[in-house]
């Protein structure tokens, strides 16, 4: 199963060409797609008007949402940060190590257009679903 980040969908719903957007173009409907629900909340709160929140909050919540979080995920995120910053990276956002976390526990693949989960690609054992 292949996780997408907000970073993909955001592309995805505004249209943006890119690699990572037309990759979840033809992933969607061939195979089994999942959300997170913290990257749900990041996608909906950016739509102004109610018709689009409706209608992608429909489609996002057709797929699998993942539960992100939780205490096992919280330390094992945790102890990756850290293992990162002995190696001289910082990840910037606490949300995108909670994602790459929970991926690598749950051995999902991870569709994302945001570099920072590169570091967790080449350190610490994230699949790119790019690859």
């Amino acid at each position: 199963m292949i996780l997408v980040d907000s970073s993909v969908w955001i592309d995805y719903f505004r249209g943006t060409a890119s690699p990572q957007a037309e990759r979840l173009d033809s992933l969607l409907g061939a195979e089994p797609i999942a959300t997170g629900d913290l990257i749900l909340t990041e996608v909906l709160q950016g739509f102004v008007s109610d018709r689009e929140f409706d209608r992608v909050r429909r489609l996002l919540t057709s797929l699998v949402v993942v539960d992100l979080g939780g205490q096992r995920i919280a330390i094992q995120a945790a102890r990756n940060f850290r293992a990162l910053r002995l190696l001289g990276i910082t990840a910037r956002k606490t949300i995108d190590t909670v994602i790459a976390t929970r991926c690598i526990e749950s051995g999902l693949a991870l569709l994302y257009s945001d570099r920072d989960f590169d570091p967790f690609v080449e350190h610490l054992g994230l699949r790119s679903a790019m690859h």
